[in-house]
């Protein structure tokens, strides 16, 4: 099942470890992988 979570901060990159801190809950089980993309909404007609 595929959750998406919109408006989270990314707070800190930490290169070293390859660790990526974002302000917020994220879905989804411990242990399991994340993808994050870019926030970019389609526009829709009127």
């Amino acid at each position: 099942v595929q959750r998406t979570a919109q408006n989270l901060e990314v707070v800190r990159v930490d290169s070293e470890r390859q660790l990526l801190l974002v302000k917020g809950a994220i879905p989804g089980a411990k242990g399991n992988p994340v993808v994050i993309q870019p926030a970019v909404k389609k526009v829709g007609k009127k």
